[in-house]
């Protein structure tokens, strides 16, 4: 799901780094007091989990690749805040160390995978925890991996509209909505279920360690 170095314009990532550091000095305020003895080597080992999932890259139709991202296990243990923080970092180290993504992609892989899957993850547990808490996590895991691969998609499949030449022909991402919508969302579906099944897990473990917030 990286949107990697090249596929985006400037007219797209520029203001993506503007939007993505209002929400990084967002998600940082009161950080020092959420990070106590007790939550940072538990957040760590998630955030590596999270770190190794998305090294897992398979690639698929209409130019982008998909993976497990481990964002709904880190925003319902810690919450959106730490959550989309961690991820961005993990998505920083990925594309420094092994080109997964891109530095200029970074503002929107992080808006989109950190923050809105991050979010709807939240928002989906929340709703659904007064019926059944394991198909909140389910449904949460799950969601946030659709609703992170239709803001990748959105984006990409505007890239034709957004940069193009004087003869019309695409400057970077060449494909529309009607090609990277099914190609990046069937997919991600299947990678979903794979998602909440680990995310079940891991929030049952997390569960009997009492790392599971009220």
């Amino acid at each position: 799901m990286h949107i990697p170095d090249g596929f985006l314009s400037p007219q797209t990532y520029l203001p993506a780094y503007g939007v993505a550091a209002a929400a990084w000095f967002w998600a940082a305020k009161g950080l020092r007091r959420r990070l106590d003895e007790q939550t940072v080597p538990k957040l760590a080992a998630m955030t590596a989990l999270a770190y190794g999932l998305g090294l897992i890259m398979v690639p698929i139709p209409g130019g982008t690749s998909g993976h497990a991202l481990g964002i709904a296990m880190l925003a319902l243990l810690f919450g959106a805040r730490l959550a989309f923080l961690s991820y961005s970092l993990v998505l920083l180290l990925q594309s420094l160390l092994f080109g997964a993504g891109g530095v200029t992609a970074l503002p929107v892989n992080a808006l989109a995978m950190g923050l809105v899957g991050a979010w709807s993850a939240v928002a989906a547990f929340h709703a659904l925890r007064s019926l059944n808490e394991s198909l909140a996590v389910v449904a949460a895991a799950w969601l946030s991996v659709m609703t992170s691969g239709l803001a990748v998609a959105l984006v990409l499949g505007a890239q034709p509209l957004v940069a193009h030449g004087a003869d019309g022909a695409p400057l970077f991402f060449p494909f529309g909505l009607s090609i990277v919508l099914p190609a990046v969302l069937l997919p991600h579906a299947l990678i979903g279920v794979g998602e909440a099944l680990l995310t079940l897990f891991v929030w049952r473990f997390a569960r009997k360690r009492n790392w599971c917030p009220a």
